[in-house]
């Protein structure tokens, strides 16, 4: 059965290596290079849909493991897909939850998945790259991930390509699953994405990357990077292997979320980026902007009367509210607070991306990049 694609990328300028497009999905249309808030339950915490959106996000990503826990597949599917869910009625990508399996104590590695029992009521649970399709096509998101595996950061170069090797066996059986499903059903319902593993070895990660791109995944991810090794050798390696991933597919950097990283990324060629930390600082009471990152508890803010960022358009500073006024909130634990900079901090990512597609349009990509990391050299903690 031939289907077509349900989920495919378009260019629109290139500049370098830095690309600008369009990716297409059931669900709508998102210009690349986007970034993916992170929305680990079905939200992105503390914040509505309405909230992520105007912030320029165009795709939210879901976590498997913590949907296949609880509430489960089964339910989510009756209530009308993570879509219908979440009430999010754009794209949606969801990982595959091997990453957090494997990140659990005492989770085994087997040819067949990974087992390991519940954090949550320490059920016994086993992860098959079946089982990881079948849950994602019950969630519905419009962009599946591969079963992966992910070594730890400076794991020796024999289990770097033993986690490849899985990899790629785990990518069959994945893909296998799809085609059945989608025979089952008579249509494409979702895309998959391949992982490219290989940790900080050159020639391993060059010989994943093609292995794969032999297969008809939608779209290319790189994983297992910001795992422990040193940024400037992250950054090496994504000269060399992003603009090595086929051409006429997304590619996407996964959990990479540093400002500057992004940046250089799309340099490289990456579309997509997704990662907790905008949210997550923001719940710790850090505000990011360009060129600095606030810490709203310091006593320096008591009185600033200031907003984060006047040229800013999200709620906490279009909105007026003071640096004093955030930091009383949160010290006071009041729930506004994580909600205002978490917006704030979505915001900054949104329009990151969105300035980095009309530089690499008109043709400026490598004076964008150099006058924001000239600035970012200047970034101070406050």
């Amino acid at each position: 059965m031939n289907m077509k694609p349900v989920v495919s990328w378009r260019p629109v300028a290139r500049d370098g290596e830095a690309r600008r497009g369009v990716l297409c999905t059931p669900h709508g249309e998102v210009e690349t290079p986007t970034f993916m808030p992170v929305g680990t339950a079905g939200s992105v915490k503390s914040l509505t849909p309405d909230e992520v959106r105007a912030s320029g996000a165009g795709v939210v990503l879901g976590n498997t493991y913590h949907l296949w826990l609880r509430p489960g597949p089964e339910i989510v599917a009756g209530l009308g897909g993570l879509h219908g869910f979440s009430r999010w009625g754009g794209p949606m990508l969801t990982d595959s939850g091997g990453y957090q399996a494997f990140s659990i104590g005492g989770t085994k590695l087997s040819e067949d998945g990974f087992a390991f029992r519940s954090h949550i009521d320490g059920d016994k649970k086993h992860l098959s790259p079946e089982e990881a399709m079948r849950i994602q096509r019950l969630l519905g998101a419009d962009i599946a991930m591969q079963l992966d595996v992910c070594p730890p950061g400076g794991a020796p170069r024999d289990e770097v390509e033993k986690a490849c090797q899985i990899t790629s066996r785990w990518a069959t059986r994945c893909l296998d699953a799809r085609r059945r499903a989608d025979e089952e059903s008579g249509a494409a319902t979702q895309a998959v994405f391949g992982i490219v593993q290989g940790g900080v070895d050159r020639e391993l990660r060059l010989a994943h990357a093609a292995e794969l791109a032999a297969m008809p995944f939608e779209g290319l991810a790189l994983g297992g990077f910001s795992v422990g090794e040193p940024i400037s050798q992250m950054h090496e390696l994504l000269a060399d292997v992003a603009p090595a991933l086929d051409a006429k597919r997304p590619r996407y950097l996964m959990g990479v979320g540093k400002l500057r990283d992004l940046v250089i990324a799309v340099g490289c060629g990456v579309d997509m980026f997704d990662c907790v930390l905008p949210t997550r600082n923001a719940r710790n009471g850090q505000a990011i902007l360009r060129n600095e990152v606030i810490v709203i508890k310091n006593a320096r803010y008591k009185t600033d009367g200031s907003v984060l960022d006047p040229d800013c358009a999200c709620p906490a500073c279009a909105g007026g509210f003071s640096r004093a006024y955030l930091r009383h909130l949160f010290l006071a634990r009041e729930i506004l607070a994580l909600r205002l900079l978490s917006a704030h901090n979505l915001h900054v990512y949104g329009k990151l991306m969105s300035d980095a597609r009309h530089a690499i349009s008109e043709g400026r990509y490598d004076a964008f990049t150099r006058d924001f990391l000239t600035r970012q050299a200047s970034t101070r903690l406050s």
